[in-house]
Formats: structure tokens, sequence, C-alpha cells
């Protein structure tokens, strides 16, 4: 309640203060003063004369009072930001105000995000390929702004109407640059926020925090208080201090999420990434961040431990998943065998059974610690080199953990379905085992049976490595410690009870049924993880998946049917080596594929025209993933030489995605004269057409497309 009065009585304060200023300073007979708190604006042009299809750049310049601020299009706080609406001639079209990177600006002591002094907003405005040279033509806008000072807000240019704006230029065969404008246009280009390949940018979100990670050029080095950045869509806290640490050779800067103030008590957007502008030394460079959250922030020396209730759901789990080890064919029937062992070594004195059936466990605890331990050590240094931020499944962002675990529950599943076997010399281990006396023997089965039980446990060891991946280093012990605990249970329960033995279920065919129904859950472990891995790998990447998972079926299908010990030696050898090359070639098929080096950005006609306007060679890429000639092109056409060419000769690409449908990209298409993709075409600086290639790209064409039609750019 008290929130919505403040907000309520601010509310009516800002209005009292704007209409007092709109209606006394501003009135006819408002004076000097008065006059000198409006803004004055301007629309301006960078040519004087434009041609048939050549984007060029218009913009309405803002000279804005002292103390006062206009909006960026994230006020922060409140305001309003710039609107625009175009009266173009026919076939005219505008794009979107290209934001200039703006400053910290204050009101009521609290930050906004806003422009002072002589302001620009820009637009990329192209005209129709039949446009006729020689003419006159005249642009018209209508636009509004409100600007603001520390204590109160106008909105302009007049009580928040629309003013009336034009610049009108001539039409040409060539475009001819504004001599007049051109120092203006010089400050727009140096305002605006770059793209750059030397500055990578990722981002981060645990719901509370936004984390953009900084990694920027070798011999760069940001300081805290002049690193900025300034969130496009309001899910940043503008008035909480944004936090610059070095993380390697990166640096990461923490922003707070906005959760409400007494201003608006909404909560901002929750989305799937981070926009804006980063500032770097108050302005003197910036940069355009469009980062995918890829996490919650989480580094490997900062992993969170798991609330109780859900660690002891994971135990749990753990536990049932050692007991049902005890149920398949490798290990059950070595219980019984075991427990009998154990009874004939006591003497049938039932502390010294219990006795033994303790040492068992040890065996089995021991040898669980030791592999655990393994695995923590290499998770650990895998996390630690990796610079990755982990966290509750966010292993899963790793193709090759996910490739890793999908091939395992694939492969166990067919051995568990009886396409081959592993792990059938347990119970003859078991056999071997109980000749061995003493407590030492006891603790030796223990360790044996887990090394042993091992190929049977790798499904359930694959899912419970994903389920304590992200758990801290004690609780991580803790989880496989339970899973050991349920190997062990019934030996220890059956040596406190030996009587119970007898009851056991004899082994049988239900064995064989039971194995065989728990492939199927691994099956669909294994769907899963294809369709997350499909997702990090590509669409047009499934067709590889599909032939690799198929050549490893056949392989281990070789391997169950010939290579048995009734079979001839040399028969068994064939089986091993054709076993072997499908088994090796299916999984190389399913390895991630190499990412191609391109830095490619997304196309949309605003981006492109503003990139060829300031002499930019650009490279679009019209695809879909459902276009079969595109994929071929990705394999062949961009290897690293390619890339490096595109880095040389400053060519910047962009990625046109039709796999759904996309108006703007059909209009593109109509205007190149093509219908069908794949189309890829190279605009070079200074040439009236752009060069369209052929259809199917070869890397070969793609280094003598760069090196006939570009300059490598003067360093």
């Amino acid at each position: 309640m008290k929130r919505h009065l403040f907000h309520f009585l601010f509310t009516a304060l800002v209005s009292i203060a704007t209409l007092h200023a709109q209606f006394d300073p501003f009135s006819d007979d408002g004076g000097a003063e008065g006059e000198s708190e409006k803004s004055v604006a301007t629309l301006i042009s960078s040519q004087s004369t434009i041609a048939p299809s050549k984007p060029f750049t218009v913009a309405l310049k803002l000279d804005i009072p002292d103390k006062w601020h206009a909006y960026y299009v994230n006020p922060g706080l409140i305001g309003k930001h710039m609107d625009m609406k175009w009266e173009l001639p026919e076939g005219f079209t505008a794009g979107d105000i290209q934001w200039q990177t703006p400053h910290i600006a204050r009101m009521f002591e609290m930050n906004t995000y806003g422009y002072s002094h002589t302001s620009y907003f820009p637009v990329t405005i192209t005209p129709p390929a039949d446009l006729e040279p020689g003419k006159p033509v005249t642009l018209k806008l209508k636009a509004r702004w409100q600007i603001c000072d520390d204590e109160s807000c106008v909105d302009e240019p007049n009580e928040g109407h629309y003013g009336d704006f034009s610049v009108t230029i001539t039409t040409g065969s060539e475009t001819v640059a504004n001599a007049e404008t051109v120092d203006d246009f010089k400050e727009i280009n140096k305002r605006a926020p770059k793209q750059s390949d030397d500055w990578k940018f990722s981002a981060a979100d645990d719901g509370k925090a936004v984390s953009l990670r900084i990694t920027p050029p070798e011999s760069v080095t940001l300081e805290e208080d002049k690193v900025y950045f300034f969130d496009r869509d309001g899910q940043a806290d503008a008035q909480v201090k944004q936090k610059l640490t070095k993380d390697g050779d990166s640096y990461v800067l923490t922003i707070d999420r906005f959760q409400g103030n007494d201003f608006n008590d909404q909560p901002g957007p929750t989305l799937d990434k981070l926009s804006g502008i980063l500032s770097i030394n108050d302005g003197e460079q910036s940069f355009a961040v469009d980062a995918d959250f890829t996490g919650g922030g989480k580094s490997a020396s900062d992993l969170e431990s798991a609330p109780i209730g859900k660690l002891l759901g994971v135990m749990g789990g753990m536990i049932l998943g050692g007991l049902i080890l005890n149920l398949m064919p490798c290990v059950f029937p070595v219980i019984g065998l075991k427990i009998m062992g154990f009874a004939q070594q006591a003497g049938e004195e039932k502390s010294k059974i219990v006795l033994h059936g303790l040492t068992f466990t040890a065996g089995v605890l021991i040898s669980f610690w030791a592999l655990s331990g393994l695995l923590l050590s290499l998770r650990n240094a895998a996390l630690s080199g990796s610079g990755k931020e982990v966290g509750w499944g966010y292993q899963l962002q790793d193709p090759y953990v996910v490739v890793i675990l999908l091939l395992l529950m694939f492969v166990m599943g067919l051995n568990m379905f009886g396409v081959f076997e592993i792990g059938t010399k347990a119970t003859s281990v078991g056999g071997e085992l109980q000749n061995k006396k003493g407590l030492s023997g006891s603790f030796f089965s223990g360790v044996l049976a887990t090394v042993v039980a091992t190929p049977c446990s790798a499904p359930f060891l694959g899912a419970a490595i994903g389920t304590a991946f992200a758990l801290p280093n004690f609780q991580f012990m803790l989880a496989f410690t339970a899973m050991a605990v349920g190997l062990a249970l019934p030996y220890l329960v059956l040596s406190i009870f030996p009587q119970f033995v007898n009851r056991l279920p004899r082994p049988g065919p239900w064995m064989e049924s039971f194995k065989q129904g728990m492939s199927f859950l691994l099956f669909a472990t294994a769907g899963y993880l294809l369709w997350v891995y499909v997702g990090q790998t590509g669409l047009p990447f499934m067709l590889n998946l599909v032939l690799g998972l198929s050549a490893i079926s056949i392989g281990v299908w070789i391997y169950g049917r010939w290579d048995l010990p009734y079979k001839a030696v040399r028969t068994r050898w064939i089986a091993k080596v054709l076993a072997a090359v499908f088994v090796v070639g299916g999984t190389v098929a399913c390895l991630p594929p190499e990412k191609s080096t391109i830095d490619w950005q997304p196309w949309s006609q605003a981006k492109q025209e503003q990139l060829i306007n300031d002499g930019t060679p650009v490279y679009i890429d019209f695809t879909a993933q459902w276009c079969l000639t595109c994929q071929v092109n990705k394999k062949r056409a961009y290897p690293k030489e390619v890339a490096d060419m595109f880095k040389e000769y400053g060519i910047v690409a962009l990625k046109g995605d039709k796999t759904n449908p996309s108006p703007e990209i059909e209009k593109a298409l109509q205007k190149l004269g093509r219908t069908a993709i794949p189309v890829n075409v190279l605009y070079v600086p200074g040439k009236e057409e752009p060069i369209i290639t052929p259809e199917v790209l070869s890397a070969g064409y793609m280094k003598e497309l760069i090196s006939s039609n570009l300059k490598k750019p003067e360093k």
C-alpha cells in the first residue's frame, strides 16, 4: 500500500512539474528564459543525392538544453523515449532507430539512461529500385519525445503531440554525400555501438542477477568504474551498481535484475537473451551486445550446495540405483553365493558372518570412493579449466558431455536388450572369490563386486554422474556413497540374517525379462539426450547422428553375434575388427561438428543497410535448416582458411534464417531476383550491384570470390 501511495504521489508530482514546464516557460510570452529550455530538432540526411536501391541514413538531430536529457529506448527509471512515424514517398522504407550509446542521467537522485546536449536518432532509409533520377524527394517525419532535468519533465515538441519535420534530397544515378552534414554523421558513427570480432560476449542469468562475460583483446585492460551495460529491455536494475570482476582472460560484469521499486512495482521481463550497449571508458568505446543466456552464472569454484530436501532426494535415488544393480544378471547370482561363502568361512558363527558382511561392505564403499574420487577430480579439472558456468543441469550445455552420455545410454540399452553381452563373467569371479579365506578375502570380494558390477552399472552411473555433476565436492561424494550403500545393502542384510538366503528368488528367465525391460528406460533417456544434442549441434546434423547410431548398432550386433567362445578364432577376430570399425566410425560421426569460426550475425535489412552505408563489405547467407544444399555449403565452403579471409578483408557475415516464414527475407530475395534458397550475396563497397554466388559453393570458390573483389583494409 505504501509503495502504491508513493508511486501515486510521484506521478502526480511529475505531472504537475510537466504541466508547469509546458504552460509557463513555453508559453508565447514566456520570455527568453523559457525559450532556452526548448530542444531544437532538425532532420538531416547523410546524402544530398540518393540512388535507386542504395540505402542511406537520415537522423533527427536534437539540441537539448543544459541540465536536461532525452531518453534511450529503455529509460532505466521512467521517461518516454523517441517515437517516430514516417511519411515516405512510394517504395521507400525506413528501418528502426539506431540507438546511440547513452549515458547515465539523474532524476530525483536516481539513475536514468539518456542523451544530453547535441544528440542524434539515426534511421536507415532505402529507396526503391525504380527511383527516377533528377527529381527532388521529400522525406517527412512525425516525432515526439520527452526531456527531463533532475526534477521535472517536458513532452516535446508541443505537449506530447507529434512535431512535423522534413528533409528534401535529390535523386540521381549515384549517391552524393551531403557536405553540410559530414561532421554530424562522423559524430553519429563515433557514438554508434560497434560490432567487433576481437571482443567476445556471453551472458548468464540466475534469476537474481545477470552476468555478462566480456573477453577483450589481450592488450585491453578494463577498469570497474569505467564499464557499464545499458540494458535495452528493462531486465537490469539501473539503481544498483554493476560489479566488474576479473576471471582469467575475461571479465564478468554482474548486473542485478530489476525486481520493482516505488515507481514501478512490476519486475523486469524474463527473456532468453541480454541485449543492449556496453560502454567502455565513459563511451569512448561501445559495443552492441546480443547474447543468449547460457546458464546461471556459477563458476567451477562457486558451486552451491543442494538444499537438504533435494539432496535427500538425490541420495534416495542413488540408493535405489545401487539396489537395482543387484537385480542385474551379472550381479544377482553372486549375492547368495557370497553369503554362503561368508557362513562357511565363519564356521556358521553369526558374529563372524556379520563381520565378513561389514568387511565386504567396506570393500564396496572404498572402491566406490576411489571411483567417485577419480570422477570428482576429473570434474573439477574440467570445470576449472573451461571457464564455463555450471549449476543444476548446466553440464548438459556441453555437447561433448551430452554425446558421451547419449552413446553410453544407447550402447548400454542395446546391451541390456541382449544385442550383445558384457559382464557375464561376474558369476565365475564370485565363485573364485569364495575360495579366498579370511577378512581380507571378504574385503577384496567387495572391491571386485564393484569392479564386476561396473559394466551393468554403467547406465546408472551415467545418470548418477549427470545428477551429481553440479554438486559441491562433499555432496558429490555423499551421493556416490549412497549408491555404494545401495549396492552393498543386500550383502550386509543377508550377512546379519543368513537364513533369508534361501528365500531369495531363484535366478531364472525373469531376470532376462527384467533386464530387457530396463533397456527401454535407457532408450528413452538416450532419446531425450538426442533431442538436447540436436538442439546444440543443429537439425542438419541429425542425419550424421542417425547414421552414426546405426553404425554403432551394427558394430555391437556383430560383436554379440559372432564374437562368442564357441566360434572359430578366425571368425571371432573378424567380428572384433568389423565391430571396432563400425563402432569407431559411428562414434566419430556422432561427435559434435567443428563450429565455423565465422561470426555469423543475424540478418536484418536495417543492419545490412547500416553496414553498407559505413563502407563495410557484407556477405549474406540466406539459408534454412530444411535446405539440404545450404547444409552442404556450410560444410564445404567455410573452412578455417575462408573464415580467416573474412577477418582479413573485414567482411561482416550475416545469416538470414528462413527456417520459419519471414516476410522480410522474402522481400529481400525478391529484390535480388530470387525465390528459392540458398542465396548467398557479397556486397562490395563502391559497387552498385551485389555479387550473387552460385547455389553450390566450395572453399576454392569462396577464396577466389573474396580475393578478386575485395582489398585488405589498411591497418
